[in-house]
């Protein structure tokens, strides 16, 4: 029994070094560009005085930080994030997706040995020792039979299509590795597009209810006029429904908060009801001023999502070799050693021994066309998933250049608005003193700082876009390395 387990394992070995067929992998090669857009990125954006203002800097062939959410500066967004990394969901569930993925490729690699069984029968059994010859030497119809053995089994590797199986396998787990990956950034960027959101609602709900009262004033002021017969009844109208306008804004920011609240709780793995109450402001938030951009070429290297497909497009390939292997002949090793006795005690004596060795070879010479047909498939599907690969490229590129010119537009936006909200406050601040002096009625002064409420409106519009902006930068550069910790 020794020397067949020793011959199966031998050919085991052999045939380890055995060919593979089917194309070999070749990893993409990187996008020949060294630009992210058709003309030069900026060294800086426009620097507007107040928050979120400050001048952001491009910096080429730098990389991102590990934990790049640190940039905003916010202790409270970096306990989110922690929090959100430990207890998301989604997050359990591309560990899992990953582990199950590695598990596969280890099982599959069983095959590259001998598979190795024993076994135990044991029987009553009675001879028509009138009708047969009979069984045992001894001529007893009636006896027990014990029949212990080990089988090895083994089916060589010859063309490498088991090889081919765990190298799709293998791709499949780094695909899901990078999955995992993927998961962690889109997470950390909903988190901090959520806080920013959050905190530019609340803001916007502030500055919306000072309207609403500033408007409840002046319908006010007009009905004491009208009662006074200094102004029309169309003129108090009018202001009824400035006012009800106003007044109809606040209920949908309120609800916007509360998505944004639920959302946080969502992410960070709690529901809505057990969330912890957040309160964000948007000047809890630094604006990141230092943009490191990278090397565009490696873009691809950064990119989880690419790198998820590239590892799809491995298995594709190598799953082209394995359909090519189930096309060619089979061989089939075979062994077994046992004894059989009619007593326990007699097992293994000399003389109840048995053994058997043998191989078979099996070339399939018609199935209707089916083998072909799902190496056609294979080779199909490869095509597909190197049209994947090359449409999440451009995916990839697309979005660094979108956030981009997002990134120079808010802070062309932002220095507008700032003027804007700026210009609104000095006529506000001129109606307020021509009030004094008796030059203007209240209802002029409201009108003024109503447009200076508006201005300060847009302003925080414009801050919370760059903020959440930024973050959308980063997420299109890949992010930094996710740490060791969260894998």
């Amino acid at each position: 029994m020794r020397k067949v387990s020793y011959l199966a394992v031998g050919l085991a070995l052999g045939a380890l070094c055995s060919c593979a067929v089917g194309p070999d992998f070749r990893k993409p090669a990187a996008p020949a560009v060294s630009a992210y857009l058709p003309e030069p990125v900026p060294e800086q954006t426009v620097a507007v005085d107040g928050p979120v203002g400050s001048a952001q800097h491009f910096l080429a062939g730098q990389d991102l930080q590990q934990n790049w959410w640190q940039e905003f500066q916010s202790p409270q967004l970096d306990a989110l994030v922690a929090e959100a990394l430990k207890a998301n969901p989604d997050v359990s569930a591309a560990q899992a997706s990953l582990r199950e993925a590695l598990e596969a490729a280890a099982a599959q690699r069983g095959n590259y040995w001998p598979q190795v069984q024993a076994g135990f029968a044991a029987s009553r059994q009675h001879n028509a020792v009138g009708v047969l010859s009979p069984t045992l030497g001894s001529g007893e119809a009636l006896f027990n039979l014990y029949t212990p053995q080990v089988t090895v089994s083994f089916v060589p590797d010859l063309f490498g299509g088991n090889r081919r199986q765990v190298e799709s396998l293998l791709a499949s787990a780094d695909a899901a590795r990078y999955e995992l990956d993927a998961t962690y950034l889109t997470l950390i960027n909903n988190v901090i597009a959520a806080t920013v959101q959050m905190a530019g609602l609340q803001e916007q709900l502030r500055q919306t209810e000072r309207i609403v009262a500033l408007d409840a004033e002046a319908l006010a002021v007009l009905r004491h006029s009208l009662s006074l017969g200094a102004v029309a009844e169309a003129d108090v109208a009018t202001q009824e429904t400035a006012l009800a306008q106003a007044e109809a804004t606040v209920p949908p920011l309120r609800h916007q908060i509360e998505v944004q609240r639920h959302q946080l709780a969502m992410l960070t793995g709690h529901l809505p009801a057990d969330a912890p109450v957040l309160k964000f402001e948007l000047s809890d938030l630094q604006l990141p001023t230092r943009i490191p951009l990278g090397v565009p070429s490696r873009l691809v290297e950064r990119r989880p999502d690419v790198q998820a497909a590239e590892a799809q497009l491995h298995a594709a390939t190598a799953q082209v070799g394995v359909a090519v292997a189930n096309m060619l002949p089979q061989l089939t090793i075979t062994a077994g050693d046992g004894s059989v006795a009619t007593l326990m005690s007699d097992l293994f004596r000399s003389g109840t021994g048995f053994w058997s060795a043998g191989a078979s070879l099996t070339q399939t010479l018609f199935t209707g066309g089916s083998l072909l047909h799902k190496k056609r498939g294979a080779e199909a599907a490869l095509d597909a998933a190197g049209a994947a690969y090359r449409s999440t490229v451009l995916q990839a590129f697309q979005n660094v250049a979108d956030a981009l010119h997002a990134l120079s537009t808010d802070a062309t936006v932002l220095e507008a608005s700032a003027r804007a909200a700026h210009a609104a406050e000095n006529s506000y601040n001129i109606a307020r003193r021509q009030l004094e002096l008796g030059s203007v009625n209240y209802l002029y002064m409201v009108l003024a700082e109503q447009n200076y409420l508006q201005a300060q409106i847009a302003l925080v519009v414009a801050q919370t876009n760059r903020l959440a902006d930024t973050a959308a930068l980063f997420q299109a550069l890949g992010g930094g390395p996710v740490p060791a910790r969260q894998r």
